[in-house]
């Protein structure tokens, strides 16, 4: 039989004299029954909170009651880390975060303990604006509405996600998903909130919303509303930027990388690799990502891939064979023994190797005389890169130009003399623009827009590709004196 989950109530106070009481007396009686413990982290206050908690925990006789004074203050961040921190200790679950002002209603603590029991999901918010009006009623001042409708929306837009509420404190996390994030990288400030929900996001944990009832009292706020607003903003666009390879992100685990996604725009390296190879071709994908498999077999492609991680079988089953092999290494060489392909693809793969003109000087014994080779690497000399430089900085990422698992950086000319030193002559060229669809959400209006600006950004790529082109792709041919041998 599946074991009963264990749940803990984590309650976050600061100069909560007024107020905790009250949210200890609304807590129902079937939740006290069913939790482990309710632990309150006062944050230092000035004034006799803890105190105050102590004595409540033994005039009603509450056992389960425990409280703890920080001996500073540690933020609004900082007070969670230390209350996670307690729950993965002492085994739970799953620990429920409740604030002692009282802005949250304990009633339905309930609801979220059965969502779990339900659903086990990694994270559930209680949700104020699943219906808006609901959030007036119950007193939400009209510009804290308005401000969390326009912060939310642009969340969702520039994180893919469709979340009715980021800015709601009443949650509850499962404690085997908070040990695997760095929980002491993000802000002790208050917008913490938003930058553990962000990495949530980035690893497709699934998060479930609940609706809750709205309140607001007297109770004291200590949020600098304008400051937070702005450190949300900041946040969740340092997260995108850093998805793109553009900045470091140093909150977000870097080994908690999202697939490799596939690039739709016809300005992309994916559709101009695609669009290179003739239809009926004989291909041979070196670091086969499968992002373009499906398209050319619709166009009697027969196809080899060879790369050093395997793919979900959905992807995989669109090649002919398909081998897991290092490239740099020689064992990949004897799966293709004798074999000749019209073409050879090399997207996004040189970069990686060590030896990559140990590599591509191999490929003569694969190709055909009239064979060709499209590549495609990331443009170091990018305005972006250069400009970082002029600043001091390399910020290296988890994707981009400036992906931190690159072991070569190639410009326009010396991606150009890579081919040529090997007895390769480069008989195309193209560019590509910042894959601005990557910032695009879900809806079909901000796709279309986000399509228009990478046009618009193409135009500076023509003018000037080596300063402004995110990518190049590069078809070759053997040389003349290649041939005769």
């Amino acid at each position: 039989m599946e074991s009963r989950l264990k749940f803990g109530i984590l309650i976050v106070a600061y100069n909560a004299i007024t107020t905790l009481t009250r949210v200890l007396d609304r807590i129902p009686q079937e939740v006290w029954d069913r939790v482990e413990e309710v632990f309150v982290f006062d944050d230092c206050s000035k004034d006799e909170t803890t105190l105050l908690a102590k004595g409540y925990k033994q005039f009603k006789n509450k056992e389960k009651l425990n409280i703890y004074r920080n001996e500073v203050n540690l933020g609004y961040g900082g007070n969670q880390k230390r209350g996670y921190k307690y729950a993965i200790e002492k085994g739970y679950d799953y620990v429920i975060l409740l604030h002692g002002d009282g802005q949250y209603a304990p009633e339905v603590l309930i609801d979220f303990i059965k969502t779990a029991e339900a659903e086990k999901p990694a994270m559930v918010v209680g949700s104020r604006m699943i219906k808006k009006k609901n959030a007036l009623k119950g007193g939400m001042p009209f510009y804290k509405f308005l401000g969390n409708i326009i912060l939310t929306t642009y969340q969702n837009f520039m994180l893919n996600s469709k979340i009715s509420e980021f800015h709601s404190g009443y949650r509850m996390y499962r404690t085997d998903v908070l040990q695997k994030l760095h929980l002491d990288r993000y802000t002790d400030d208050f917008h913490f909130d938003t930058e553990i929900m962000v990495e949530l996001l980035h690893r497709s944990e699934k998060i479930v919303e609940i609706p809750i009832p709205t309140y607001y009292g007297g109770e004291i706020c200590y949020v600098n509303g304008f400051k937070y607003a702005f450190n949300v903003f900041m946040s969740v666009l340092r997260y995108k930027l850093w998805s793109l390879g553009f900045v470091s992100c140093d909150w977000i685990d870097p080994r908690s990388k999202t697939k490799y996604s596939p690039k739709k725009s016809p300005l992309s390296s994916h559709k101009r690799v695609e669009f290179f190879v003739p239809d009926g071709s004989k291909v041979l994908d070196l670091g086969a990502e499968g992002n373009y498999v499906e398209k050319l077999k619709s166009r009697k492609c027969s196809i080899t891939g060879i790369t050093l991680c395997d793919l979900p079988e959905e992807r995989k089953k669109d090649y002919d064979k398909f081998f897991i092999e290092d490239l740099d290494k020689n064992d990949w060489k004897q799966k293709i023994e004798g074999e000749k392909f019209d073409v050879i693809i090399l997207a996004d793969i040189i970069e990686h190797l060590k030896e990559s003109r140990t590599l591509i000087s191999s490929l003569k014994d694969f190709i055909k005389e009239d064979g060709i080779i499209i590549a495609s690497t990331p443009n170091i000399a990018h305005f972006y890169v250069r400009f970082a430089l002029l600043l001091g900085f390399f910020p290296y990422g988890n994707r981009g130009i400036l992906d931190e698992t690159h072991l070569h950086f190639f410009t326009k000319r010396t991606f150009k003399k890579l081919f040529e030193k090997e007895g390769f002559k480069v008989i195309k060229r193209k560019y590509t623009s910042i894959p601005f669809e990557l910032f695009a959400g879900k809806g079909r209006f901000s796709q279309s827009f986000m399509l228009l600006v990478e046009y618009f950004y193409y135009l500076f790529v023509k003018i000037c590709p080596s300063l402004f082109a995110y990518q190049m792709v590069y078809v070759a041919k053997l040389s003349k004196n290649e041939r005769r041998r």
